[in-house]
């Protein structure tokens, strides 16, 4: 038929064919942040179950490093990383991560000095002594300083270094309350600056026996004896009061307990690490305060 047969009669509609051109399907991005969350899982379910079967100590320090990661960082960067001797380290405790903060000892040597101050108050005949013992916290350590009163004679009697009754019943007080921490201690013995005498026993002997001699009431108090690392006697070379030579305060028995630095370790009694102080505790008392600095 010819286009003008057609005619304008032929009412036939008039079919337009669109062809749709298809590049497959395309799902975008969400399949990979479900196969993440999918391997994040698994990952989590392996993690719990290598957990679960380390040994009770591995798994303390675990808790430790979620506890106090600040801390167990240290110690790590001090070489003492427990994960780097697998998954069963047997020279490591919890405790010692602990150990690595100061907060934390300067807390457990507030508690001591409340401790003594309280035993002291409450015994009657140690009352009027109670003045007479200082305990500071310094920088360096926790200070313990028995000062022989006016008298002169309130632990030792003149020239002795033979501990009176109540001077050693202070020294078991003492004991009693450090043993409640593993810091190790140093003992210190002081005179005035009077001359003992032109013998060959003289302010340096006496000092140093008398430090040893309330290192020796420490001991019978309960005090682990490898706790104790030094015994030293200054004679008159360190004066409490060097404006007053010849004060009585001079003469002095020093305790001093310092802080643990996470530098290296040892091994303090079976099952229980700490860490060895490596700063000498010399000069410990300059700066001190009667409380935290």
């Amino acid at each position: 038929m010819s286009v003008a047969g057609a005619g304008k009669g032929d009412k036939r509609p008039i079919i337009i064919v669109r062809k749709k051109v298809t590049h497959g399907a395309h799902h975008g991005g969400s399949w990979k942040v479900a196969y993440a969350d999918f391997v994040t899982a698994m990952m989590a379910f392996f993690l719990v179950m290598w957990i679960m079967g380390m040994d009770a100590k591995t798994k303390d320090l675990i808790q430790g490093y979620f506890n106090n990661p600040i801390g167990f960082k240290k110690a790590a960067s001090a070489g003492t990383n427990p994960l780097s001797s697998g998954n069963s380290p047997r020279n490591m405790d919890i405790r010692r991560i602990a150990l690595v903060t100061r907060d934390y000892q300067r807390t457990r040597f507030q508690q001591i000095r409340e401790g003594i101050r309280a035993d002291l108050a409450a015994e009657d005949s140690l009352r009027s002594l109670a003045g007479q013992v200082e305990i500071i916290i310094t920088e360096q350590a926790l200070r313990i300083e028995l000062l022989e009163g006016a008298d002169g004679a309130s632990f030792f009697d003149l020239g002795s270094a033979n501990l009176k009754p109540r001077a050693r019943r202070v020294l078991q007080l003492i004991a009693r309350e450090l043993r409640r921490i593993p810091n190790d201690l140093v003992l210190e013995g002081h005179t005035d600056a009077a001359a003992y005498g032109s013998g060959p026993y003289d302010n340096w002997a006496l000092s140093t026996d008398r430090a040893n001699a309330a290192r020796r009431a420490l001991v019978e108090g309960g005090v682990d004896p490898a706790r104790i690392s030094e015994v030293r006697g200054y004679a008159d070379r360190d004066l409490r009061l060097p404006s007053s030579p010849l004060d009585p305060a001079n003469r002095r028995v020093s305790i001093l307990l310092p802080f643990v630095e996470p530098k290296s370790i040892r091994q303090f009694v079976p099952g229980e690490n700490v860490l060895k102080p490596v700063a000498s505790a010399s000069g410990a008392g300059e700066g001190g305060s009667d409380g935290s600095p």
